[in-house]
């Protein structure tokens, strides 16, 4: 009977060390993964807005990276057990203590790297590569938007330019070349191939596919090359970077930084009238016959449901949920981020979380 009574005992003793000795990294890993992801996200978000709002107040812009995370978890357990056990005559009769305790810590730690000097010059006051602008069209990018965002000029066609010192409407040309390969685009009679030469030159070669190419779509081509200044019979082209196109078997596309783009889509955002009144900022520039890339709306009170918003100049900029087109162009945005990337692998974000 009395060993019964031993056993008894030490049965929440056990179960508590049990308990303890149980992982909790694999638990954490859903939560993490998720919690940082939409955090990083939603603050990579924030910034470029910000930083776009405030190039529209003529403000210097800055990004500063996350660069990398250690979230730190500690779990700690303690079971304390204590017993008297007398003879069957003792009137004290027996006794036994049983405690536990325990202690969870989480310990976060997150470095920040401010974007500056040469790197800020790399990744925002260089040209966007031809090579990127002509894969993200090939990966199913509408080509409209892209080359509307990305594009000052190709062959000596000129875009529109409202953030510069000199403004201008753009060539109509310019947006007739655009209309006809977003058509290509669709019916899939254009591509892309990447050459690479033995001294790791690359080449970037636009492929027209003739074969069951409707007349509507011959025509297309036909016009294209024609505005282009381009031989009519040639099937692949070769793209560059540059002004003009130095043989007729070439595209020279002229291309905007990361910065120019972000001039652009400033120029036209809404402000309040009371910081124009004040010359705090300039009037927004109307988009003329454009519809505007980037519908930021303006509010004093926060918005209630937003894509992204920032509190600047006493008041909140935001991007509607319902405004899709705007939200598209935003994405873009932040995928041409990490595309002119030249940081390589050293500066993204990277979670260590040690858990056990």
């Amino acid at each position: 009977m009395m060993l019964c009574r031993k056993w008894l005992l030490f049965i929440p003793v056990l179960l508590v060390a049990l308990a303890g000795c149980k992982s909790i990294g694999p638990k954490t890993v859903p939560v993490d993964r998720f919690n940082y992801n939409t955090a990083i996200s939603d603050s990579w978000k924030e910034q470029t807005l910000l930083n776009i709002v405030k190039l529209r107040y003529a403000d210097m812009p800055l990004f500063v990276e996350v660069a990398s995370i250690v979230s730190g978890y500690t779990l700690e357990t303690s079971v304390d057990v204590s017993g008297s056990f007398r003879s069957s005559d003792s009137i004290l009769g027996n006794a036994a203590e049983v405690g536990a305790g325990g202690r969870f810590t989480d310990r976060p730690t997150i470095t920040y790297s401010p974007l500056t000097g040469r790197k800020f010059n790399q990744n925002f006051m260089t040209p966007v590569p031809p090579r990127a602008i002509l894969f993200l069209i090939q990966s199913g990018w509408p080509a409209d938007l892209i080359l509307n965002l990305t594009l000052d000029s190709v062959n000596g066609l000129r875009s529109k330019s409202y953030g510069g010192g000199s403004p201008r409407e753009g060539d109509e040309e310019f947006y007739e070349f655009i209309d006809l390969l977003r058509k290509l685009q669709i019916a899939g009679n254009i591509g892309m191939r990447l050459e690479i030469d033995k001294e790791a030159d690359e080449t970037i070669i636009i492929v027209f596919h003739r074969k069951n190419m409707t007349p509507e779509h011959q025509a297309c081509l036909k016009r294209l090359q024609e505005l282009l200044q381009i031989d009519g019979e040639a099937d692949e082209l070769t793209v560059n970077y540059g002004a003009l196109a130095q043989s007729s078997n070439e595209i020279a596309m002229l291309t905007r930084s990361m910065l120019q783009i972000m001039i652009e889509l400033a120029v036209s955002i809404d402000v309040p009238q009371e910081h124009v009144d004040k010359q705090y900022v300039n009037p927004t520039m109307e988009p003329g016959r454009f519809k505007r890339a980037l519908g930021v709306k303006v509010s004093v009170e926060e918005p209630e449901s937003s894509f992204a918003s920032v509190f600047y100049q006493d008041h909140w900029f935001y991007l509607e949920h319902s405004d899709f087109e705007s939200k598209r162009t935003f994405s873009f945005i932040m995928l041409l981020f990490s595309l002119t990337e030249t940081g390589g692998t050293d500066g993204l974000p990277v979670v260590t979380i040690p858990a056990g």
